[in-house]
């Protein structure tokens, strides 16, 4: 029952890709510093995504996965209406700022982040 309800949620989360055209959706996790986040690519046909991070404390991973396609699909508009050269992308941490928000964490993620660049290259 465990691998099936697996199965469902990656569908489900695949068919949100899909239908909102994304292209990459990535998890990064470090669990001693508490550090749990998603990084959204929408779109980088017009080059490579750009869009900010969101620290939030979301009701549930779901709401987070959600909110990261939502928001990086707003910036490829956003970028693209603005006559930029870029995609769109976006982030969310989660959890409550004023709880795990601090130098390490966002170094470690800052680290998830710069190694997309590294992938794509060597990719």
């Amino acid at each position: 029952m465990g691998k099936d309800s697996i199965q469902l949620k990656s569908q489900t989360i695949l068919d949100k890709m899909w239908d909102m055209s994304h292209e990459q959706l990535i998890f990064c996790s470090d669990h001693v510093l508490g550090l749990k986040a998603i990084i959204s690519i929408h779109n980088t046909v017009l080059g490579p995504a750009m869009g900010g991070t969101r620290m939030w404390n979301y009701t549930s991973e779901e709401a987070a996965i959600q909110d990261a396609l939502r928001l990086s699909r707003g910036m490829t508009f956003k970028n693209s209406i603005a006559g930029l050269n870029i995609g769109g992308g976006k982030a969310v941490i989660i959890g409550d700022a004023k709880k795990i928000k601090g130098e390490k964490l966002m170094r470690r993620f800052g680290k998830f982040v710069n190694g997309l660049g590294r992938a794509i290259l060597d990719g």
